[in-house]
């Protein structure tokens, strides 16, 4: 059994989205943000760094795990799925969940602050942000126009990618112009396992969690 303390965010969705896909059994443990619960001492050991999402593996000596990348790695190695297991087509997975991990969702995440839930309108930052985004999106166009999928086949790169280009719109991002990105980002979104995933703990509120952060200042989205 896998214990999944997270909350509805992009990267609180890879991982409930690969628990679906590899059939582990789990229980989820929402994580209210607008509380701080994640900031708390005993989250806290789950994850030093106060973020969601973290798992415990019960089935590993209670073995905890954080960082959305690292507990797709984990699940990955722990089924023998969603992970290439040659050396060069692991690394090709490999090199697009990174790029995700460090390219997408800071950057994405940062458009998402600046446009949606800053108290002043930086229209500085609020391009450079979503440029940048935009800029990395058509990086996944391209890699997509001749590929089914990140890594030729589906793996733990698309699964880490999808929720953040799924509310692109939230970062006020456009993707008409990016066709391979678009028959991506649908033909994932209609996996049974996605769709499944994409709605743990909860169904996203947009207007809700505006007034949370601003009232604590808890970046909901990133």
């Amino acid at each position: 059994m896998i214990d999944l303390y997270t909350a509805s965010t992009p990267n609180g969705w890879k991982v409930s989205i690969a628990l679906e896909e590899l059939g582990l059994p789990y229980q989820v443990h929402p994580i209210r943000l607008e509380k701080l619960e994640q900031k708390e001492p005993w989250f806290l050991a789950l994850n030093p760094n106060g973020r969601i999402p973290a798992i415990v593996d019960r089935s590993n000596g209670d073995f905890p795990v954080f960082e959305s990348g690292a507990i797709l790695i984990y699940l990955a190695e722990k089924t023998g799925r969603l992970l290439p297991l040659e050396p060069k087509p692991r690394s090709v997975a490999l090199q697009w969940l990174m790029f995700q991990m460090a390219g997408v969702g800071p950057m994405q995440g940062q458009a998402n602050v600046f446009f949606r839930y800053a108290p002043e309108k930086i229209q500085y930052a609020i391009d450079r942000y979503q440029n940048e985004t935009k800029r990395l999106y058509s990086v996944l166009d391209a890699r997509l126009r001749e590929n089914e999928y990140l890594a030729g086949e589906y793996s733990i790169a698309d699964i880490a990618t999808w929720p953040w280009v799924s509310i692109h719109a939230w970062a006020g991002l456009e993707i008409g112009d990016l066709p391979n990105l678009v028959r991506w980002l649908e033909v994932v979104g209609k996996r049974p396992a996605v769709q499944k995933g994409r709605a743990v703990p909860a169904p996203l509120d947009p207007n809700a969690r505006a007034e949370d952060v601003k009232k604590t200042g808890a970046r909901m989205l990133v």
